[in-house]
């Protein structure tokens, strides 16, 4: 069997979780190259891949500039580089696993697809929740025919309240000019599992969110722009960033480890200010509602007031399922008979509900045997959840129904 190489671009917390999974000796891959800009991480490619100095680079630009280094390239970079490193990856004949989301624009989304098209390289789009366990196993249970034929499908993110905080108030996801808007930087994942539970074109949708709560209008009396500088509410407040990255598990998530570190960078990084007085503008709620060929319907709810996970019911004419993703579990309630039926889903090792690791998986053996249809997330298929993803941030922020096949015309 052969061995398949990888490099990986932005050896940050998603590109390390894979070089991670590819360690396993069942994958039979490893990774041979790193583009990564922060020297730090940069270090611990080399410590932890066992890579050759000539193999780390400092951006992706370069490693693309060499020829060919490996078989394939995980994509993991910044959103907004997505699509420039994508495509030469792909022109210069990697194979391809692009971080979600495709791209910011739709226009670049596009591209990218007819890059696939042009080149036949294989590319899945890490949309690693059509590999977890618990969907895999609705799917099944609804083209088996278990709850008859499906009318409506709801879906639920909850994205954790210190997640928001951290990610999208304080973090590199918090503003839509650096980054982009919260439903697809965040929610495009979900989006796409709907389309796919679906199994059918979506015609049209409407969304209605907004920022509400992390705010200056929120910001408690006297509190300073810095926690560390003397808050007055840090009694109440469960986003003190001491609270938050000192005394809990979302101080890994920082660069630097050591609590005086940890200190000293609070006072002057962007994880110590105040979640009132920062510069994000991304939503923390928002809902969209989807309309199916056939007239099936659906429903999106993400929201930032939440312990966190993801949870959805689906109606049929015979039957009813409710998915808890992250308890792994699912009920099948049936409208005949009147029984219901909770069935454990084994859990899986890895992000996602081990979803990451069976979409790398199933990439590697896609690669293997050089047939693109062995992947779940092609990039036509990926293509197609991003145009509803793109159509409902109009409408919300339009106020309108918005046709999809609008945005295919044009």
């Amino acid at each position: 069997m052969k061995e398949i190489s990888y490099a990986i671009l932005g050896y940050g917390g998603r590109g390390r979780g894979f070089s991670d999974l590819l360690k396993k000796p069942e994958m039979f891959a490893k990774v041979v190259a790193v583009a990564e800009p922060d020297p730090e991480k940069r270090k611990a490619a080399v410590e932890e891949c066992g890579l050759a100095a000539d193999m780390v680079f400092e951006n992706a630009g370069d490693l693309l500039a060499r020829p060919r280094l490996a078989d394939g390239i995980i994509n993991t970079t910044m959103d907004q580089l997505h699509a420039e490193t994508s495509v030469p990856a792909m022109e210069k004949g990697y194979h391809l696993m692009l971080e979600k989301p495709m791209a910011v624009i739709l226009a670049d989304c596009e591209m990218i697809e007819q890059t696939q098209r042009k080149t036949g390289v294989v590319v899945c789009v890490c949309h690693s929740l059509r590999y977890h366990r618990v969907y895999d196993t609705i799917k099944k249970m609804i083209e088996a025919g278990d709850i008859g034929e499906v009318v409506c499908i709801d879906q639920i993110e909850g994205v954790n309240n210190i997640h928001q905080s951290h990610s999208f108030v304080r973090g590199n996801w918090r503003n839509e000019e650096t980054s982009t808007f919260m439903l697809l930087s965040k929610s495009c994942h979900d989006i796409d599992i709907i389309c796919y539970l679906a199994g059918r074109e979506c015609e049209r949708v409407s969304s209605f969110g907004k920022l509400t709560y992390f705010t200056p209008a929120n910001k408690p009396s006297g509190a300073p722009g810095r926690c560390l500088d003397g808050c007055p509410a840090e009694a109440e407040c469960p986003y003190h960033c001491g609270k938050v990255y000192l005394e809990s598990v979302w101080g890994q998530f920082l660069p630097v480890r050591g609590e005086s570190r940890i200190v000293e960078y609070l006072r002057t990084g962007p994880y110590g200010r105040c979640v009132f007085e920062c510069d994000n503008d991304v939503v923390d709620h928002q809902v969209v509602g989807l309309e199916y060929e056939g007239g099936l319907t659906a429903t999106f709810t993400m929201t930032a007031f939440h312990p966190g996970g993801r949870f959805v019911r689906v109606h049929g004419t015979k039957g009813y399922i409710h998915g808890d993703i992250e308890g792994n579990r699912v009920t099948h309630s049936d409208f005949i008979s009147g029984n219901s039926n909770t069935v454990e889903v084994p859990a899986v090792v890895g992000g996602h509900g081990g979803g990451d690791y069976r979409l790398l998986r199933s990439l590697t053996d896609a690669i293997r045997v050089n047939d693109a249809s062995v992947v779940l997330t092609t990039t036509q298929e990926s293509l197609n959840t991003h145009r509803v993803v793109f159509a409902a941030e109009q409408a919300r922020l339009e106020g309108r129904v918005v046709d999809v096949a609008d945005l295919v015309r044009r």
